[in-house]
């Protein structure tokens, strides 16, 4: 089974206040584990970002200025994440910005369908607690340290991660690993064993007589 984790870093909260994607980052994973395959790039957002922006992931406008617009880049995202199930911590929002992009171009916009939110998983399973990233990374103990800015492509590690945690941690691949290596052991010889006889004593028999005296209308009785 074919997943894609998806984040991507912004100008801003809004698409529709022409707030514009800096940063598209994906990362496929097989049976919900990482198989390497990425795809990652920066795009120019054709404005200038904002103060507050800056200061969460740090992509600055001389940088931005360097790299491709989203129109140029489009087709190679489309192409890796295909048809597969996208993984996005609060779909709403990447979702929105991604496809406020598409339409621009005249393409087609992601369904919500697609999207399985891991902000809504971690709500649902943990009620009234915290649901940040870096809160469920601290919940699940999974490393963190190197998020000193927000980075689409580092938050997709982290996400997947947290993702295989709120489906239950990695019990489906010990239990497939438990199958493979019962179907590689031989069971050892077995040698019958005689039968051991287990009849009552005297004394047990009547002792058992006069525990039924006791009992009103044992089923016991003979």
């Amino acid at each position: 089974m074919r997943e894609i984790v998806l984040d991507t870093e912004t100008t801003g909260f809004d698409p529709e206040s022409g707030h514009r994607i800096v940063e598209i980052a994906c990362l496929e994973l097989e049976n919900h584990v990482q198989t390497g395959e990425v795809f990652q790039c920066y795009l120019n957002p054709e404005r200038e970002m904002p103060e507050e922006a800056f200061r969460v992931h740090g992509l600055g406008d001389a940088f931005l200025a360097t790299q491709p617009c989203f129109a140029e880049k489009a087709e190679e995202f489309l192409a890796f994440i295909a048809d597969a199930p996208l993984i996005i911590h609060n779909a709403e929002f990447d979702l929105r910005f991604l496809n406020a992009e598409l339409r621009g171009l005249g393409r087609e916009p992601l369904p919500t369908e697609r999207a399985i939110d891991t902000l809504a998983m971690a709500r649902q399973r943990f009620p009234g607690a915290q649901a940040s990233l870096d809160a469920l990374c601290r919940r699940f103990e999974i490393d963190n340290s190197a998020r000193s800015l927000h980075g689409a492509l580092l938050d997709c590690q982290l996400l997947a991660e947290v993702y295989l945690e709120l489906r239950g941690g990695r019990q489906p691949g010990l239990v497939l690993s438990a199958e493979k290596s019962a179907a590689q052991v031989q069971a050892a010889p077995r040698s019958a064993r005689p039968p051991r006889p287990h009849a009552p004593s005297a004394a047990e028999l009547e002792a058992h007589r006069a525990l039924l005296q006791k009992i009103t209308d044992p089923i016991w009785k003979d």
